[in-house]
């Protein structure tokens, strides 16, 4: 029964200590989407981005290989929808001026009441999404 908790356990305490040595190493709030566009859009200092990025996946990764556990099943909604759901949050993260992790993970955590406002949008959001997408429109997401 414990071992089922100790994985998201162990995962939240990773995401929180890289988020504060991210912050007390380079100054920088951890925000995946911010690193992913300054990355990607060739900013000055972007080789502490690539790193940060590589061990996200590389971590996911490694944690599947050692621990044996398969890795999630393809969505069945498809493409389509998984490309609409990334542009909707993209347009989402512009227009909230940050990302779930930017402001749920590092706003929160530095008392920012526009991080609160903008975590309570997300999970609000999210709730709306998941009740329409499983009872209004009957599928199994």
């Amino acid at each position: 029964m414990v071992n089922q908790f100790l994985p998201p356990l162990a995962g939240g305490l990773l995401i929180g200590l890289s988020a504060v040595l991210l912050l007390l190493l380079v100054g920088r709030i951890a925000g995946i989407s911010g690193i992913a566009w300054n990355a990607v859009s060739g900013a000055a200092d972007n080789g502490w981005r690539w790193l940060f990025l590589l061990g996200l996946i590389g971590g996911g990764a490694i944690y599947h290989w050692i621990s044996g556990t398969p890795a999630p099943a393809p969505n069945p909604a498809g493409w389509p929808l998984a490309a609409a759901a990334g542009l909707a949050v993209g347009i989402g993260v512009r227009i909230g001026n940050g990302c779930t992790s930017g402001h749920g993970v590092c706003g929160l955590g530095l008392l920012s009441l526009r991080s609160l406002a903008a975590t309570a949008a997300f999970m609000t959001t999210g709730v709306l999404t998941v009740f329409v997408m499983r009872h209004v429109l009957g599928g199994g997401a």
